[in-house]
């Protein structure tokens, strides 16, 4: 016996069941996204390896650690999409959308590829809410972007959920702050973890993202960047944070909040469950980014964007034991016995599909009670029951399969009348 091939490790299946998660998701970002009014993009699923060498930054661990890359068969240096901010901005140059009334308001959904370890909460497949504001350095756009994520999660009917908010000046102003950084930790160097400890040479800053809890301690005591912001951006993190309290947006500000994207300046932000100070449990963030868009070629153009992936909502949807409807799948199941009532029912299906009536017909094969069993099991509402009997008589018996209501029987030519009149009550 050949060996069973298993899914590739760190993906999923979406399995029927878990299906009416996805679908809610999708469907309240479609809505919220409408009410702010973005509009859709998709981008290719890989692109130039270059592209998040250059826009996440080569020494970030997605570049250094987790990107997919590959050559095609031209030689081309390939990378599996591991975040979509890059590829939106690159979309944003190469379409001419700079020339168009700013700023551009966009949104996609789409599969990110990470070589992760795999874990509850982190995929090496997962899927990704992006939103991106590109040519405005409004803070009330900052605001804006915050309030979306923000009501997407009440939509999805989320409770408990914090908004950490904080500063990381722009990229020049905190030069003096990274360097005052690294003298800080110089001497404690030995005392890190080794990923702080390669951090400390090429990225300082990375340093208060650790959650590692030999870094933990030290991290507490370093210099605060939010203390020592430039005024421009002293004034630009004051007016974000009126805009979010005139939105009625709590939050709550968190000086060691810095993302882990070179990328960033200015306003950044996390949501995480309250009280969960677990490394996987941020649940969408995001900040801004005023310089990617010249670092990837094109003029200097302010942005602002966040990610929030569909996993981890669906784990704190679920630990918080929000349970989507289910998925209709059919309301209508058609019991038959015989081949005439095998014909008619097809007749039936294919009328009562041609008025959006979802319908599935029994396996013929069945006797009608194990037909009316598996109606029962498929949640159908109805089920529409033709014997021999009945087709001598040219009628069928309409049976509520979710109330006490009697079964009725009725001419074949009235059966969708009835049903729509059922369906409708």
């Amino acid at each position: 016996m050949s060996k069973q091939f298993q899914k590739p490790r760190g993906t999923e299946d979406i399995l029927p069941d878990m299906q009416p998660y996805w679908t809610m998701i999708n469907e309240s970002i479609q809505k919220v996204t409408a009410l702010f009014g973005y509009s859709r993009i998709d981008t290719p699923v890989f692109e130039n390896a270059a592209l998040f060498e250059k826009g996440t930054g080569d020494a970030t661990d997605i570049v250094e650690k987790e990107m997919y890359t590959f050559a095609d068969r031209g030689g081309d240096m390939l990378a599996l999409t591991p975040e979509a901010t890059p590829a939106l901005c690159r979309s944003y140059l190469e379409n001419g959308m700079g020339s168009q009334p700013q700023p551009i308001r966009l949104y996609t959904t789409a599969h990110m590829f990470r070589y992760d370890r795999p874990q509850q909460g982190r995929l090496r497949q997962f899927t990704q809410f992006d939103c991106e504001v590109i040519g405005s350095a409004d803070p009330y756009v900052d605001a804006e972007l915050i309030e979306l994520l923000w009501r997407l999660y009440e939509h999805l009917e989320l409770k408990d959920i914090e908004l950490r908010l904080s500063s990381i000046d722009d990229l020049t102003s905190r030069k003096k702050y990274i360097a005052d950084l690294t003298n800080y930790y110089q001497p404690l160097s030995e005392l890190l973890s080794e990923d702080s400890q390669r951090r400390l040479q090429s990225n300082p800053l990375r340093l208060l993202d650790s959650k590692d809890e030999r870094d933990i301690p030290f991290k507490e005591k370093a210099p605060k960047l939010i203390n020592r912001l430039s005024k421009e951006s002293e004034q630009h993190f004051t007016t974000v944070k009126e805009a979010l309290t005139a939105a009625k947006i709590p939050f709550t500000i968190d000086p060691l909040l810095v993302r882990g994207l070179d990328y960033y300046n200015r306003t950044v932000f996390e949501f995480v469950p309250k009280g969960d100070e677990r490394a996987q449990s941020t649940i969408g963030g995001g900040g801004r980014y005023d310089e990617l868009i010249k670092i990837l070629g094109g003029s200097p153009t302010p942005a602002v964007g966040f990610a929030a992936g569909f996993e981890r909502i669906i784990l704190e949807m679920k630990r918080q034991k929000k349970t989507p409807r289910p998925l209709d799948s059919v309301n209508i199941y058609i019991a038959h016995l015989g081949s005439k009532a095998g014909k008619e029912s097809i007749r039936l299906a294919a009328k009562l599909r041609k008025n959006n009536i979802a319908c599935s017909i029994g396996e013929s094969t069945r006797s009608l009670k194990a037909q009316l069993r598996r109606a029962n099991t498929s949640g159908a509402k109805i089920a529409i029951i033709i014997g021999e009997e009945e087709i001598t008589r040219g009628t069928a018996v309409i049976k509520s399969m979710q109330t006490d209501q009697p079964q009725i029987e009725t001419p074949v030519d009235e059966v969708i009348t009835e049903i729509v009149k059922m369906l409708n009550q």
